[in-house]
């Protein structure tokens, strides 16, 4: 971890603020694994065997192409670093890197209703409507939470697993007739764990 202080100049509007610079082994894997592929785009594209596409270690100048190792050299020298900025007064840098943690859970949920739970944008012209569905995403964004934390497992596959499986009743007479298909074990584990039978 390296701190840096970057003080306010005389004519900011601004308070100080502090950097925390932090490294993580896997992180540094997965950033140069996504530069040895765009060097390798970059070096096709400077042989003429691809066309020039947006990759920022192809240099232009004028009709000549070439491969930026300036460039590749610094971000390889920086992979796996990230920042983290705060302008909160004496920071403990795991409580500033913890609260940029849950806002990537808070982004992440945010995305949720619109992909695995399907929920499609509608629009409202009333403040009624407009919070009622507020209020039923925000409670679906809830449930799916709970879910996520009781069982372990993602949203996604819970509903893509539980979703093949029915219960149908049909009436014969005086009798009740119950047919379903039997549930996977494993499937079965995590409905326990929400009905708390475990």
């Amino acid at each position: 971890m390296f701190v840096q202080p970057w003080p306010a100049g005389p004519g900011d509007k601004r308070r100080d603020h502090t950097i925390f610079y932090q490294y993580k082994a896997d992180r540094a894997r997965r950033t140069l694994r996504g530069i040895d592929q765009q060097i390798t785009k970059a070096e096709n594209a400077d042989a003429g065997k691809t066309a020039v596409k947006r990759n920022r270690y192809v240099r232009l100048t004028g009709a000549t192409k070439s491969v930026n190792r300036a460039l590749e050299a610094k971000n390889r020298a920086l992979a796996g670093i990230k920042g983290y900025i705060t302008n909160l007064p004496n920071p403990d840098p795991q409580q500033v890197i913890g609260a940029y943690s849950r806002l990537l859970q808070v982004e992440k949920s945010f995305r949720m209703p619109k992909t695995d739970l399907a929920a499609r944008p509608i629009y409202h012209h009333t403040r009624e409507s407009i919070e009622a569905h507020l209020t039923i995403v925000f409670a679906a964004l809830a449930v799916s939470r709970w879910i996520e934390h009781t069982t372990g497992w993602t949203i996604k596959r819970f509903v893509t697993t539980a979703r093949r499986y029915r219960t149908i009743q049909i009436q014969a007479g005086d009798h009740t007739i119950t047919a379903a298909d039997p549930i996977p074990a494993e499937l079965q584990a995590a409905l326990d764990l929400i009905h708390g039978t475990h």
